[in-house]
């Protein structure tokens, strides 16, 4: 049948060019972003859980740079009470050397006046054991001889649970030792622990064992500490790995909803390039139709 006002054959072939100029278009874009899904009308359903474990794997992220940076704290606390407990153990050594009943009033003012010097030197490294402008091993400068706790809490989980997700360091708990740097009388005290300058007297043999034990159970009490900061970093070293297994989990879920299967994607891209030649062959042949019906006219 040949009509001149509607051509049907191009119309057609009109609506199939869109057809395919529209899913080839939505191919390209695919194959540019790597993504299966581009917009929520690619598909709505698919969109709403990728974004949910994108969001997800963000907040895993966040809490293995959080773990960092309480792995950063306890390597700094470690550091400082290292030095403490060599301090420690030269200030153990020359008590040992004071309780000596050979030695004159002169050779114990000496040690005396290094014990001291010693003890200064536990209070300076309490005052630069900070975290963010916080004294990690509490305490301020004050006069009264009684330890403040300080406590630091890393998010290192992806969740809201304060029982799973949060990790609360705290040196300063009974079970461990504290420090207080700022009484006058440089005293530091703890479970037991207790080295300031007022007791380091050692005119005798007796007050030299003396000192000797209080310093043996600040050996022991900072030793303790440091076993403590051992397990939390084991811990964190655990909950590194898991969060790294469930982020790796988590952008493999997601990406096999939201990425483009390159492989499909071009060999989808090839085809409808193919049939984009052929609706615009198609296209242009029933334009030409009814200039046939010209031919009736002619004599």
């Amino acid at each position: 049948m040949s009509r001149i006002n509607t051509n049907i054959g191009a119309l057609n072939a009109l609506k199939s060019l869109n057809d395919v100029n529209t899913r080839l278009s939505v191919s390209q874009l695919r194959l540019a972003t790597g993504k299966r899904i581009n917009s929520a009308a690619d598909d709505a359903a698919g969109f709403s859980i990728a974004k949910k474990f994108n969001a997800r794997s963000q907040g895993l992220g966040q809490a293995l740079s959080n773990i960092g940076s309480a792995k950063n704290l306890m390597a700094v606390a470690e550091g400082h009470l290292n030095n403490i407990l060599d301090i420690l153990t030269q200030m153990k050594t020359k008590a040992t050397q004071a309780a000596d009943d050979s030695l004159g009033s002169a050779e114990r003012n000496a040690i005396k006046a290094e014990l001291n010097q010693l003890a200064v030197q536990i209070d300076l490294e309490v005052a630069q054991a900070t975290w963010n402008s916080n004294s990690i091993f509490g305490g301020a400068n004050a006069t009264s001889g009684s330890a403040s706790n300080v406590q630091f809490k890393f998010q290192i989980g992806a969740g809201s649970s304060g029982t799973n997700d949060v990790l609360s360091f705290d040196l300063l708990a009974n079970t461990n030792v504290s420090f207080d740097s700022g009484a006058t009388d440089k005293n530091y005290t703890a479970s037991g622990l207790n080295v300031s300058i007022a007791t380091t007297s050692v005119a005798s043999n007796a007050s030299a064992r003396a000192l000797m034990s209080n310093i043996d159970t600040a050996i022991e009490d900072v030793s303790e500490a440091l076993s403590y900061i051992g397990s939390v970093v084991n811990r964190l070293t655990y909950q590194e790995t898991s969060l790294t297994v469930a982020r790796t989990n988590t952008d493999a879920a997601r990406s096999r909803i939201e990425d483009a299967d390159m492989a499909y994607e071009q060999l989808e891209a090839t085809k409808l390039q193919i049939l984009q030649q052929t609706a615009s062959a198609m296209l242009a042949q029933a334009n030409t139709s009814p200039q046939i019906i010209m031919q009736l006219f002619q004599g």
